[in-house]
């Protein structure tokens, strides 16, 4: 069974952003944006923008902060997404999710506690990820059974691939 953090989420109201240099501008501006409306946020970087960093460097440690319950949601940003996502949903307990519009914003967190939003920093403009992150943050998980047993059957395929795993 899924333990009560992963299905209610962290015990703490502090979220995180991270981001390589191709969402370093949308990072610094959700991060602004963030704090002036009252959220306590970590910044996992990178703290000033470098051609040839790399997303994972930033991605992994936030998304390993949110399946420890220390994030109690995270914002990861690449150039596309795409990256951010793939190298979130590598850590167990993660449930990130490459986010373009408002419905999969809200229906990611209701239906499958979405933990972790991922952003196309040269994709989606600042006044749509400011949108999309609002609406990802006040979206609660509805804890329905059919979602439950849903997300149980992702966590015990994170156990057996864990296993697996040379």
């Amino acid at each position: 069974m899924m333990s009560s953090r992963a299905t209610t989420g962290a015990k703490t109201n502090l979220l995180g952003i991270a981001a390589d240099h191709g969402g370093f501008a949308l990072k610094q501006y959700l991060l602004g944006m963030l704090r002036g409306a009252g959220h306590k946020v970590k910044d996992f970087g990178d703290r000033k923008r470098q051609p040839k960093d790399d997303y994972p460097d930033f991605v992994v440690p936030l998304a390993r902060a949110v399946a420890c319950g220390q994030i109690h949601r995270g914002v990861a940003i690449c150039g596309s997404g795409v990256g951010a996502s793939i190298a979130a949903n590598k850590v167990p307990g993660v449930r990130a999710c490459l986010i373009h519009e408002a419905f999969s914003a809200r229906q990611g967190v209701e239906d499958d506690n979405l933990n972790l939003i991922c952003l196309g920093g040269l994709v989606v403009g600042h006044a749509t990820a400011w949108e999309l992150v609002q609406i990802f943050l006040a979206a609660n998980f509805s804890g329905a059974k059919r979602h439950l047993r849903r997300l149980a059957k992702v966590a015990e395929l994170e156990r057996s691939v864990s296993k697996d795993v040379p």
